[in-house]
């Protein structure tokens, strides 16, 4: 893969087609294609599968990376939980274990986690992918890393794109996450610019690996990268 930047496209209503289109061109009868949204917290990866999902119907299928955080009492037990969301909180082996199966498409369904966020733990066999569904569409915050076990994520995919967002504007958004969930203002900003921010810059070490750049804008959709 090149060192280069690569490539960026746009994202609006229109634009939402492009990626569609992307996706039904890399397909073939009888294959499975695969493919990863990376970005930094807060960047809209869960909003942009959704929108996808939603659009392909029943030929594709949600797998996301957060469905692996590892539960709140095992943070606990292992001293972690003011960690959450960091590399180590999560069942990295699980998660490649999850893309071999759906690689593989030996299975009739294959059942993945999903986080649920107003519980903020994951649910066990919570979305069903069956055999003949021929789009996956992985999103998460670690599938370019580089140190095992993450790095075995990147051969499961046949493409990755990367879902990029004004710093200020993914920064407001994850403050207003952690308020809708019960934080105080003061406590949800210092944890956006904090522990959300240590994740986030080694997410973005990992943008030169992607295929594709999708840039937001943080307004009514998405606009080129300058890169």
């Amino acid at each position: 893969m090149s060192a280069l930047a690569p490539p960026s496209v746009p994202r609006d209503v229109e634009h939402l087609c492009d990626l569609i289109g992307r996706l039904r061109a890399a397909s073939a009868p009888g294959q499975r294609t695969i493919v990863g949204v990376v970005g930094e917290p807060g960047a809209g990866k869960s909003t942009l599968v959704e929108e996808l999902v939603e659009a392909l119907g029943t030929d594709a299928a949600p797998a996301p990376m957060d469905g692996f955080h590892l539960s709140n009492k095992v943070l606990d037990d292992l001293g972690l939980r003011v960690r959450k969301g960091a590399p180590e909180t999560f069942d990295a082996h699980g998660f490649v274990q999850l893309l071999e199966r759906l690689r593989d498409q030996r299975e009739d369904v294959v059942y993945a986690p999903e986080f649920l966020r107003e519980h903020d733990e994951s649910i066990a066999g919570r979305i069903a992918i069956t055999r003949d569904t021929p789009v996956v569409l992985v999103e998460g915050n670690y599938l370019l890393l580089e140190q095992p076990p993450w790095l075995e994520v990147r051969r499961h995919l046949d493409a990755v794109w990367y879902l990029d967002l004004d710093h200020d504007e993914r920064l407001r958004r994850l403050a207003e996450r952690h308020r809708s969930f019960g934080r105080a203002e003061e406590h949800a900003w210092e944890r956006a610019r904090t522990h959300d921010q240590v994740n986030a810059e080694l997410v973005r070490r990992t943008r030169v690996r992607a295929d594709l750049v999708v840039r937001a804008d943080g307004g009514h959709g998405l606009v080129p990268s300058p890169g």
